[in-house]
């Protein structure tokens, strides 16, 4: 029996692409239904009628929420080319990540506040690929896909002049890995196109802000 794979998402959504990469690294193959996120369709509000927000995977009608806790499903349900480390320290770890909504929605000292944690945390980030080419090794791994996707938006925000987040200056393992990462054949077709995203950063933006998943 063929397995019913359906991803309800959006092209500009982070939370959706890391859904979408990681079934194509699974070699899983899956429908995605774009979402009106002003005209919500019934699917949507049948299969996350508390929170109404996407992403939605619906694996033979079963409708999980929640990228996050998607990701964790794909990985248990499809175990070959696995995305967490099987050791628990290392799956601690994978569940760190900066909070990058903050310097967005935040003014002020609060902002400036915001930006030297996320700074701080991205040099974490930096030390850890210091000899590896991704956070999972050899290979990408759920820290790259969590992290990876929003690499474009960051981009976009610092077309836009609010913080620079990477470089090769000062984040040089950082700006290689995101190179690395949107080079991937799994990763630059569900990628948004930048010129696309810049165009309609401030939907874009308050999408971005208002989203947990």
């Amino acid at each position: 029996m063929e397995e019913e794979v359906k991803v309800l998402g959006l092209w500009a959504s982070p939370f959706s692409v890391r859904v979408q990469i990681a079934l194509d690294l699974k070699g899983i193959n899956h429908t995605l239904y774009e979402e009106d996120l002003i005209n919500k369709s019934q699917l949507l509000l049948q299969s996350n009628p508390v929170h109404k927000k996407i992403p939605v995977l619906i694996h033979n009608g079963k409708a999980i929420s929640e990228s996050l806790i998607i990701l964790q499903y794909i990985d248990e349900t499809w175990p070959a080319v696995p995305l967490l480390p099987k050791h628990p320290y290392e799956r601690a770890v994978a569940d760190f990540s900066p909070n990058f909504r903050d310097i967005y929605r935040t003014r002020g000292e609060k902002q400036e506040k915001s930006i030297k944690e996320t700074v701080a945390n991205m040099l974490v980030l930096e030390e850890a690929l210091k000899e590896r080419p991704f956070f999972g090794g050899e290979s990408v791994g759920y820290v790259d896909i969590v992290l990876g996707c929003r690499a474009v938006w960051i981009q976009v925000c610092e077309e836009i002049g609010v913080v620079k987040l990477i470089d090769p200056h000062s984040t040089p393992f950082l700006h290689a890995w995101v190179e690395r990462f949107r080079n991937l054949n799994c990763v630059k077709k569900w990628l948004p196109d930048f010129d696309k995203l810049l165009s309609c950063r401030y939907m874009v933006r308050n999408y971005f802000l208002q989203q947990v998943n």
